[in-house]
């Protein structure tokens, strides 16, 4: 996949919706891993590890693109076609026990992020496709999990994930805005799509590999958190 230079795709997109600033803006809605927490890449490395002695063979990236944002159950069903086999019946188990004690010790929070919250004069939240537990331990783990005090949304709640968009669609009705007054910051294809479908402004923190996927899907991107607050223009 060809990829045009971040400086040109961050300038290009930001510049592009400048002039649609969201007038109304009152609540961000943050997904969890990725977003708020750098969890992915251990999730990924667990998985990978895991799943490499049944026959999965595929590179970091390629793991990245087919898995961040989806539900754990849908990786699974992935990763039994991919082999041509199930997995055994302890796998999720298995995979969630060693994640967890991995995020214990290695989890971090993404970097400006609780610069970013700190300084927002609207409300935001969190939606995931993780259960409310995964959320809220992730969210201990890296100091956050204070500032999201009864603003945790999850899709067990619902029974429908990502890239359905009722996940979002849940926290913006409990959080009591319209749609038109949130927007969605995202870091997956799967999550992008979920906005969109939803009828949100999505925002997808970017990097080289997966900048133009997400563009391509609706999203405005940006590099960092000081890039964005100077996007929504609504930090203190």
């Amino acid at each position: 996949m060809s990829v045009t230079p971040k400086n040109e795709l961050s300038s290009t997109k930001i510049f592009e919706n400048k002039t649609t600033k969201i007038n109304n803006l009152k609540c961000i809605i943050f997904d969890c891993d990725g977003i708020l927490v750098d969890s992915e890449s251990i999730a990924n490395q667990v998985l990978l590890s895991m799943a490499e002695p049944f026959g999965l063979k595929i590179s970091m990236e390629e793991a990245v693109k087919k898995f961040n944002g989806r539900r754990l159950n849908s990786i699974f069903e992935q990763i039994e076609i991919l082999i041509n086999k199930k997995l055994p019946e302890s796998f999720e188990t298995e995979f969630r026990k060693r994640t967890f004690e991995a995020f214990k010790t290695d989890l971090k929070p993404i970097k400006g992020v609780k610069e970013f919250i700190d300084s927002l004069n609207i409300n935001f939240c969190v939606a995931s496709s993780g259960p409310v537990e995964k959320i809220t331990l992730n969210l201990t783990t890296t100091g956050l999990i204070e500032k999201f005090e009864n603003k945790i949304f999850s899709s067990y709640q619902i029974n429908s994930w990502k890239p359905e968009p009722e996940t979002f669609l849940h926290a913006c009705k409990q959080r009591g805005f319209e749609i038109e007054e949130c927007v969605v910051i995202e870091d997956s294809v799967a999550g992008v799509i979920a906005a969109v479908k939803g009828g949100f402004k999505v925002y997808g923190l970017a990097n080289e590999n997966n900048a133009q996927d997400l563009i391509n899907e609706g999203a405005t991107v940006f590099y960092s958190y000081e890039e964005l607050a100077q996007i929504l223009n609504i930090v203190n």
